[in-house]
């Protein structure tokens, strides 16, 4: 086997009207028109760029590390932005190459924003 990307990640929360205002109006994904007719019906799909954030209302459970991220072109600005919806966000920290900052959503997900370095040749900061 050879992945070719991540398609999606699937998340539990307990209220799926509110989670897709924060998904959609925090952090900026798009909800998608389209799924199929699972028996659940309180499912809400979302694009991230070439990805997807599958949301299903259920019992939440708490955060033992996992996580997802996503990559951001900016996380000072990225950073700023979410805090500006009153969303309290970690500072940033250099990983390698990659810049790091985590949130969590309103059910307790955690969430990394990621900035990775520009490749050889491009001008850019990585953080």
């Amino acid at each position: 086997m050879k992945p070719l990307a991540i398609h999606h990640v699937t998340i539990n929360v307990a209220d799926i009207d509110a989670a897709t205002r924060f998904y959609t109006g925090v952090l900026g994904l798009t909800e998608r028109g389209e799924r199929p007719d699972f028996d659940q019906p309180r499912v809400v799909w979302l694009d991230a760029g070439g990805q997807q954030l599958h949301l299903v209302e259920r019992e939440t459970t708490p955060a033992f590390g996992q996580h997802f991220a996503i990559r951001v072109s900016d996380i000072t600005a990225a950073v700023a932005d979410v805090r500006g919806h009153g969303v309290e966000v970690r500072e940033p920290n250099g990983v390698g190459a990659a810049v790091q900052a985590f949130l969590n959503d309103p059910w307790g997900n955690v969430i990394e924003l990621q900035q990775v370095a520009d490749p050889p040749g491009l001008s850019g900061p990585a953080g």
